[in-house]
């Protein structure tokens, strides 16, 4: 049966859920508090404000999934391909770089920027019969067991706000970002779990133009880092041949940066290769006073639901920091569970949300733990041996013994579907074999292995550490 559902917020995660919902036969009204960012002012006022995308399977997948046969290829078109990082960093008092995939099988993530996603998103939703946009309209408040909700219109050009209005809904959805006001009302309905964090470090988006002949100034094909452990500066690929980069640091050392004016001393000495060679020291200057300097918020709660006529999705639900480029993906992968539970439970729509609830809680949560976590293998230990050495172990295994079960937690949560919280689960599993099991069984190999190095050189003590690990690993699974 058709209803009236609204949505609040038009960005990526709430386009892709008016779109579900519009594909349904519902009739669908979108409320957003910013303007069409379509016309040109609106994408000129955006710009800088959002960390570029990094689209991975579970957002692949939401797309598809949408109903709209070319709704996936119509985004993937604006994509561009990395196959893994580019570690920037010096050694030995030389600059080099390193490439390390992402996947063992070649798998790539694919780099795009959030407003050429909305766009797309926007544009198939406004050739839908049964959609109305309604832009520059700020929700006041909502009656979730009247089902009725107030809005005002605030159009830029008009200096007092618009007359209240009241509208109703069968079923309202929160797409309304981190600082969701649909959160907010919908916790005088629920007794909401809330936990909020800003974590010490902000960052500020920089602009690295093509080179004069048009072409890229980097590897293209790359995550582009620069890890500094308490700082970290990266570099993501668009189609123009320009990158977008961001640099994250701590709010103290913004504040001496900018007091100090040593930002070109700064990067010389931490980020190598990037000043001149990427961006002037004059343009470098201009665009960290200029550009602003944001924090990065981290947000649980639970539950996403009241009855059956709301629901929040997306950063409203579960708002991240980007170090797992899972936030969007999240996002998207939101509407496709929702989705799924409402398919299922035509008749009990209060059913469906209480299920949406129950299955997402944990797996929200769970990436939002580790989107926490992975700043640390970004910015540090991408640079050390022991890491290098484990993913390469993960990925041997993975590739030439697949009975064992074995994958790189980073390969799960990117390039598979499965349940973040079961990713976990599965990473524990392997932790326990590396850091338990494996330990006693290296620890008797340990002469034969140094022998191994001592006869035959690294490649040889490497495959002696896969062989035990090959060995107890299959003994685990059986």
């Amino acid at each position: 049966m058709a209803q009236k559902v609204v949505v609040v917020g038009a960005g990526p995660v709430g386009a892709l859920a008016a779109l579900y919902a519009a594909v349904r036969g519902h009739d669908v009204e979108i409320y957003e508090l910013r303007s069409d960012l379509r016309k040109t002012n609106a994408t000129a006022s955006s710009s800088g404000k959002s960390i570029n995308l990094a689209l991975s399977e579970r957002g692949i997948n939401s797309l598809r999934k949408a109903g709209l046969p070319e709704l996936a290829d119509a985004v993937l078109r604006d994509t561009f391909p990395m196959h893994g990082r580019m570690i920037h960093v010096r050694k030995n008092g030389e600059y080099a770089r390193e490439a390390q995939l992402y996947d063992a099988r070649g798998r790539s993530l694919l780099a795009m920027d959030r407003t050429g996603l909305n766009k797309t998103l926007l544009d198939q939703l406004e050739a839908m019969p049964n959609v109305t946009f309604f832009f520059n309209h700020k929700v006041v408040g909502v009656d979730f067991k009247k089902k009725v909700a107030w809005f005002e219109h605030r159009p830029k050009s008009e200096t007092a706000q618009g007359a209240e209005f009241e509208l109703r809904f069968d079923l309202m959805i929160g797409a309304d970002g981190a600082h969701s006001a649909v959160r907010y009302h919908l916790m005088k309905f629920v007794p909401m779990s809330y936990q909020q964090e800003y974590i010490d470090k902000l960052w500020c988006q920089f602009h690295v133009p093509p080179t004069p002949s048009g072409d890229f100034r980097l590897p293209p094909n790359y995550l582009h880092i620069w890890p500094q452990d308490d700082s970290m500066f990266i570099a993501l690929p668009n189609m123009d041949k320009t990158f977008t980069s961001t640099l994250f640091l701590t709010r103290p050392g913004f504040e001496e940066l900018s007091s100090s004016g040593k930002i070109v001393e700064y990067f010389k000495a931490k980020f190598p290769g990037v000043v001149p060679e990427l961006i002037t020291e004059d343009e470098l200057r201009k665009q960290f006073t200029t550009n602003e300097h944001l924090p990065l918020i981290s947000i649980k709660c639970t539950p996403y639901h009241y009855g059956s006529t709301g629901v929040i999705v997306g950063d409203a639900a579960h708002a991240m920091v980007p170090f797992y480029g899972q936030g969007m993906n999240a996002g998207l992968e939101d509407v496709r569970v929702l989705f799924e539970f409402l398919d299922k439970n035509p008749n009990n729509q209060e059913k469906a949300l209480a299920e949406y609830t129950e299955e997402r809680t944990p797996d929200a949560q769970m990436i939002n733990d580790l989107a926490l976590g992975n700043y640390r293998e970004m910015a540090s230990d991408v640079k050390k041996p022991l890491y290098l050495l484990r993913k390469w172990i993960e990925e041997t295994l993975y590739i030439h013994v697949p009975s064992a079960g074995w994958a790189t937690q980073y390969s799960r949560v990117t390039f598979s579907n499965m349940r973040y919280s079961e990713v976990l689960q599965a990473s524990q599993r392997q932790t326990k074999i590396f850091n338990g099991v494996l330990g006693l069984a290296l620890a008797s190999l340990v002469g034969s292995t140094l022998w191994f190095a001592r006869a035959g050189g690294l490649h040889r003590a490497k495959m002696g550490i896969l062989r035990s690990i090959c060995w107890v690993a299959q003994r685990m699974q059986g």
